[in-house]
């Protein structure tokens, strides 16, 4: 970088001297991410107003030959927020966080990348709509970050990801330039749909200032349960059958294995297992409608007591309030935490055909005890929609050193990537690539397809100025 002070003194000029943060006390916390897995170094934190603001920050960067780590709520998987050079600037999105306008008859949302996604939840439900993406990280996390991520959440299988929320993006390119594309239309086939290579790109090719997001009707009725299974493919079985009777009014189907149950019962404060015995897997099951004479409760335990007749599922519970409900989905949302409070982990963000997720599980976990018997091997995810985190769990006094656990780390990606790929699966469902999968996601997708990402990098940021060493890798893979 030519002159790093320099471009201090025009960012501390163009912000104001609070708004730029270059004090290593103070960048400690946004130099890591959040599992505790990177640390990593920058030049200093900046916090713009507005859209103008960040164009300006850009051409000051580029002007110096600095780089941008663009940074929502830092609550990612992946290490795809950590800067890792003297020469970085950290780009806060927190100030950019009104929610431009609410329109109840387009069932839109117009929101700056700073918005927290609980705020919008919010905002959503005053305006009588829904919207549908829910998450662990909810109250910390931007919607900026959930776009440039693709995020998806657990009400994926009925409203699809973040990229199926998203009408319309305003992005800062990376020279400098803003393009507006906040049209609130569900119909347009004016030239490529240009917004949707920014949707999960994270931040490696412009910086997500504001977007138009799709609003759905409130529902009012929902019904929630639980059920203990023996199986996973009794699991699936279920689903299924829960399908055939709800149809696309099944917003979450859930599953938890034992192992990852029990993690959280131990290690987060208030939850119990709301069944008397312990079951391999847990299913968490909700459907949801906008017609309120709907009985979604009774016919949930219709389905339910078929179930355990045929000898899918050994027990069940069904939620009689909003309390019980919570209580069911704190058992979920409560995963991250425990998992990083209890050891440290090798998780994995995989999606597969669902008739193959069976497969997929049984040869992760023998491989895995195979190669590492001391691991709890842990399953959770959106099942519904084929995604299946398995997480390799380890105490934190496992490994002698931090080279130690990297090396297993190969190894496991290793056993688990060869597992996904004989499925036909892909390694990242919503968490996205990152630093942690870079290698990963050039070893395991078609090559003309990685070829076409970095030719699309290089037009766009032939400089490799945003988010640079995320996603791709420029260097041999191997």
């Amino acid at each position: 970088m030519r002159d790093p002070q320099s471009l201090l003194t025009s960012l501390r000029v163009l912000l104001g001297e609070r708004h730029v943060v270059a004090q290593a006390v103070d960048l400690e916390p946004l130099t890591r991410d959040w599992r505790g897995r990177y640390q990593g170094t920058a030049l200093c934190a900046v916090y713009p107003a507005d859209t103008e603001q960040v164009a300006a920050i850009v051409l000051l960067v580029r002007e110096h030959g600095g780089k941008i780590v663009p940074q929502g709520g830092n609550t990612g998987m992946c290490g795809g927020a950590t800067p890792f050079s003297d020469n970085t600037v950290v780009l806060r999105l927190d100030r950019l966080n009104r929610v431009r306008q609410v329109s109840p008859l387009d069932n839109t949302m117009t929101v700056e990348a700073g918005c927290i996604l609980a705020d919008l939840q919010a905002r959503a439900q005053e305006a009588g709509r829904l919207f549908p993406l829910s998450l662990g990280a909810e109250g910390s996390c931007q919607i900026g970050g959930n776009i440039a991520t693709n995020a998806g959440g657990t009400a994926v299988l009925r409203y699809g990801p973040m990229r199926d929320m998203v009408l319309g993006l305003e992005v800062v390119l990376p020279d400098g330039s803003v393009m507006n594309d906040l049209k609130r239309l569900r119909k347009d086939n004016s030239g490529y749909a240009v917004r949707h290579l920014f949707i999960g790109a994270e931040g490696t090719l412009g910086i997500i200032t504001a977007a138009v997001l799709k609003l759905f009707p409130q529902p009012q009725t929902n019904a929630t349960a639980m059920a203990g299974a023996g199986h996973l493919d009794q699991a699936l079985e279920l689903l299924a059958s829960v399908r055939s009777r709800f149809g696309d009014r099944v917003s979450a189907y859930e599953v938890m294995s034992h192992s990852q149950m029990q993690l959280v019962l131990d290690h987060i404060p208030g939850c119990t297992l709301p069944f008397a015995e312990p079951h391999p897997w847990y299913v968490l099951i909700e459907a949801e409608d906008s017609f309120a004479a709907m009985d979604l409760a009774a016919i949930l335990e219709e389905c339910l007591a078929d179930a355990l007749e045929r000898g899918l599922v050994a027990d069940a519970v069904i939620p009689r309030s909003g309390a019980q409900r919570e209580a069911l989905w704190r058992l979920r949302h409560s995963v991250s935490e425990a998992n990083k409070v209890a050891g440290i982990s090798v998780s994995y963000d995989t999606v597969v055909p669902l008739d193959r997720l069976g497969d997929f599980a049984a040869e992760t976990e023998r491989g895995v005890r195979a190669a590492f018997p001391q691991a709890r091997l842990l399953f959770v995810g959106h099942v519904g929609d084929g995604n299946l985190h398995a997480v390799i769990h380890f105490d934190h006094d496992a490994f002698p050193s931090r080279a130690a656990f990297e090396t297993a780390a190969e190894r496991i990606n290793e056993i688990v990537d060869s597992a996904t790929l004989a499925c036909d699966g892909s390694i990242s469902a919503e968490h996205g690539i990152g630093l942690s999968n870079r290698k990963r996601l050039a070893r395991s997708i078609d090559p003309a397809r990685y070829r076409l990402m970095t030719q699309i990098k290089a037009l766009l940021d032939p400089d490799h100025m945003m988010n640079p060493g995320k996603v791709l890798v420029f260097e041999d893979p191997q």
